[in-house]
């Protein structure tokens, strides 16, 4: 009975409906309250419709069931930055990076949050590790071409955002049109998908996976036009 109840919330997180997937989530709990993929689905969804103290709540004790798992405590992590708590998040993303320290995501959800308070020499090298660990994360590559962007390094960020673009098959139609160029007409743009639509499609294919990830929003707008 829960385990669907889960599979809904999953489904209805998916397609949008956070809030929907909350009640599937919450339900699945009152059936069972031991269920971990419930809460720990809970606990992303409650972050995602701004219920932050909830969704702390709920990562919480998520890391007190299980001390070890890096996925529990990098997105509690997020969650803490979100709610400003940036001390403790950041202490949760260096435990979460500690436990994997292979894995090129940790690092990515940390340079994104060393780009959110400022430090962005700091983010640079983190993007660099992940991408280090593989050079195919395009979302990396592009993220590193904003931040070199911030200070000033339009060589680098334009290396950054070419590579980027050649890894998600995004084709600018003209590569020298200024990123402040007029928003094209509805017409050019069926004609030619943006690379915010390029980006999406590639992420959406891991489904929930990706419904979190707080680096989501960071490809509104064509980066890549340089």
């Amino acid at each position: 009975m829960s385990s669907k109840l889960v599979e809904k919330g999953i489904e209805s997180c998916r397609n949008g409906a956070f809030g929907k997937g909350v009640s599937f989530f919450t339900e699945a709990l009152e059936s069972d309250k031991n269920n971990v993929e419930a809460l720990y689905n809970r606990a992303r969804a409650l972050s995602r419709v701004g219920k932050l103290q909830e969704s702390l709540t709920d990562f919480k004790r998520l890391t007190e069931i299980d001390s070890s798992n890096a996925s529990y405590i990098g997105d509690y992590a997020v969650s803490l930055h979100l709610n400003n708590e940036n001390d403790s998040a950041s202490l949760a993303f260096e435990k979460a990076l500690a436990l994997e320290p292979n894995n090129p995501y940790r690092y990515s959800s940390r340079a994104f949050f060393k780009d959110r308070i400022g430090d962005l020499e700091g983010a640079i090298a983190d993007y660099e590790k992940a991408i280090e660990l593989d050079p195919e994360d395009a979302i990396a590559l592009n993220n590193k071409g904003l931040v070199e962007e911030k200070l000033g390094y339009q060589d680098k960020a334009k290396k950054s955002f070419d590579k980027s673009n050649e890894l998600v098959g995004y084709k600018p139609e003209n590569k020298t049109e200024p990123v402040n160029s007029p928003t094209p007409t509805d017409e050019t743009s069926s004609k030619q998908p943006s690379r915010g639509q390029v980006i999406k499609s590639i992420f959406t294919k891991d489904g929930f996976k990706d419904f979190t990830e707080f680096s989501k929003n960071l490809f509104k707008g064509n980066r890549g036009k340089k």
